[in-house]
């Protein structure tokens, strides 16, 4: 019986364990510990792409759409609708093992529900970028109709994907018979550019997707360190943005860099009197803040944390947050041109930096050699009491008219002294 026992479960985990390594799940529901903090965050505003929230009523009004944008994508296509139809239901069915396998289920669908979801979903998807691709060929898609952000929006939610592979494979059944000049690349990156978190723009020379990928897995890519970027355990803490900025520490915006996400600092040497110091520049990639960035950073960090991937969007959100305490630090980056604040105020992006890494824990950093170097530097004699004495004496209006005033009450005093031994 105990043998009996051991072949059962040998085989349960043999079967298991081919299947999680030809198949990872990549599309879920957001770990709750992080979801809990921001619902809306991984909630779609409009669209539902897949099956995780199919059933939400804010999404249930734009399912009758999607059968128009099916139509206007399949109607300039000279083969009759049924076949096209065909086509594409027959890949779906084909596909079947591969599509479930990415999704973790939290609603039971047959296999006709799914094929015909992700169908019309990945059709739906192909319209609304081919309309896109006809409208605003060789213009900027920022500012655009309210519609179009929000479907950008929830394009590139976590919970609310669809398999790039399969996306590929209804692109051949259907914009591939009409638009020969167009690749699948070119036409599926606006989602990627209108959801860059940075100024910056994003490199795709080295972008690849296979069965795991989506929307948000390839925007994760295009923030992907190059190899020669190292990662050490994450050790260092650094000071605010404030505290370095009073020890003596300059902040640059990062022009053209090889990593979109680098931070790098550059030490240069100041004469002051008889001696020199090594005064840092810390240079940035400029962040823009404003009513998207909390999503994008909550999704990615979110992906990061449930799928076996590098945390490098973690690392770098966790180095804000230690530059941000208050809303002094946000006018401070601002003022660097490191940072672009479009939200209501500066105290309001404060809270936001300060809120997104909550809750969430990386081993891993790919900045802990740049701040050794800031460390070294502001632990040294000069800057540690320099960044003391602006902190003491300078650190508001009323704080340097109390100097100012000591220090007239000082040279008075003194005054009077040698005109008393004069006299």
């Amino acid at each position: 019986m105990i043998q009996d026992s051991v072949k059962r479960l040998l085989h349960r985990l043999n079967s298991e364990d081919n299947h999680t390594r030809q198949f990872r799940p990549s599309i879920y529901m957001a770990p709750n510990v992080l979801r809990d903090l921001s619902p809306s965050s991984f909630d779609p505003l409009l669209v539902s792409i897949g099956p995780l929230h199919r059933e939400n009523e804010n999404v249930k009004a734009f399912e009758r759409q999607k059968a128009s944008y099916l139509v206007n994508l399949i109607s300039p296509i000279k083969s009759p609708r049924e076949e096209i139809l065909k086509s594409c239901m027959q890949r779906a069915y084909g596909l079947m093992n591969t599509i479930k396998a990415c999704y973790i289920w939290t609603n039971t669908f047959n296999d006709a529900e799914i094929a015909e979801m992700m169908v019309v979903d990945a059709c739906f998807v192909l319209g609304f970028l081919i309309e896109m691709h006809v409208s605003y060929r060789g213009k900027s898609y920022t500012g655009k109709s309210l519609k179009l952000r929000t479907i950008m929006h929830d394009l590139v939610l976590l919970e609310n994907q669809i398999p790039l592979f399969f996306l590929h494979e209804m692109f051949q059944c259907t914009i591939l018979k009409l638009k020969s000049d167009i690749s699948f690349i070119q036409l599926i990156k606006p989602v990627i550019v209108c959801n860059n978190l940075f100024k910056a723009k994003l490199k795709f020379d080295k972008v690849s997707f296979g069965t795991n990928d989506h929307f948000l897995s390839l925007l994760h890519q295009c923030y992907m360190p190059p190899d020669n970027i190292k990662k050490d355990d994450m050790t260092k803490i650094i000071h605010s943005a404030i505290d370095l900025d009073r020890a003596g520490v300059n902040f640059k915006p990062s022009q053209d860099p090889t990593w979109v996400m680098g931070m790098e600092v550059k030490q240069n040497r100041v004469p002051c009197f008889f001696w020199s110091w090594n005064r840092p520049t810390l240079i940035m990639p400029v962040l823009s803040i404003d009513d998207t960035t909390e999503f994008l950073f909550r999704n990615l960090i979110a992906y990061e944390q449930s799928f076996q991937t590098q945390s490098y969007v973690t690392s770098y959100a966790i180095s804000i947050d230690m530059l941000v305490n208050t809303q002094d630090d946000v006018a401070k980056l601002v003022e660097s041109k490191v940072l672009v604040n479009y939200m209501g105020s500066n105290e309001e992006a404060a809270n936001m930096i300060n809120n997104i890494c909550k809750n969430v824990s990386s081993d891993d950093s790919y900045y802990e050699e740049e701040w050794d170097k800031l460390n070294k530097y502001c632990n040294g004699y000069w800057p540690k009491h320099i960044a003391k004495m602006r902190s003491t004496y300078f650190s508001s209006p009323w704080s340097i008219i109390a100097l100012v005033a000591g220090i007239i009450l000082f040279l008075l005093q003194a005054l009077q002294t040698i005109f008393t031994i004069n006299s």
